[in-house]
C-alpha cells in the first residue's frame, strides 16, 4: 500500500469516480511532481504501472481536472502543467529562461486576490496569476553569460 493509498481512494469515490490503477497512479504521481505535463506525467506512470496508453493519461487528466481533483495550468507559450494543489489561493511563477514553475503564495488572505474593474457583472470567485521573470539559476547563466562576452570584446 502507497503513502497516499488511502485519501487518493476516497477523494476519487467522493467525487464520484471509480477508483482504477490509472487514476491512482496519476493521482500520486502528481503528489510528489507538481506542475508536471502530461507527456511527464505518462512517462512516470508508466515506470510505476508498465504499459499506460497517452491517451489513457490524458484521459485520466481530464476526469481529475473536471471533478476538481487536480489543477490545470496553462502557462503562455508552455505545455499544459498539472499540479494536487487546487483552492489554496496560491499563483505561480514561471521562468523565461528554463521553463521552471514554481508555487508563490497569494500575499491575500482569501480568494480572489485580484476582482477586475470594472464590474462587468461577472460573480468572480478565483484569480490565476502567473508572474513571469528569470529564475536564480537563469539569472546566474545570463550573468557569467554577460561576463564572457565583455573579457571577450575587451580582449
Amino acid at each position: 500500500m502507497s503513502r497516499y493509498e488511502t485519501s487518493i481512494v476516497a477523494e476519487l469515490r467522493e467525487r464520484g469516480l471509480r477508483v482504477t490503477a490509472a487514476r491512482h497512479a496519476v493521482l500520486e504521481w502528481l503528489i510528489d511532481h507538481p506542475h508536471a505535463t502530461a507527456d511527464q506525467v505518462h512517462q512516470g506512470v508508466s515506470e510505476r504501472l508498465g504499459a499506460i496508453s497517452k491517451q489513457a493519461v490524458y484521459d485520466v487528466l481530464a476526469a481529475c481536472v473536471t471533478a476538481d481533483l487536480v489543477r490545470q495550468i496553462k502557462p503562455a507559450g508552455h505545455p499544459a502543467r498539472f499540479e494536487r494543489h487546487t483552492h489554496d489561493n496560491h499563483h505561480h511563477l514561471v521562468c523565461r529562461g528554463c521553463g521552471r514553475i514554481e508555487d508563490t503564495d497569494c500575499h491575500m488572505a482569501s480568494a480572489p486576490c485580484l476582482e477586475p474593474l470594472p464590474d462587468h457583472g461577472f460573480e468572480i470567485d478565483e484569480a490565476e496569476v502567473v508572474f513571469w521573470g528569470l529564475c536564480r539559476s537563469c539569472q546566474d547563466e545570463a550573468q557569467r553569460t554577460k561576463t564572457d562576452t565583455d573579457l571577450s570584446t575587451h580582449a
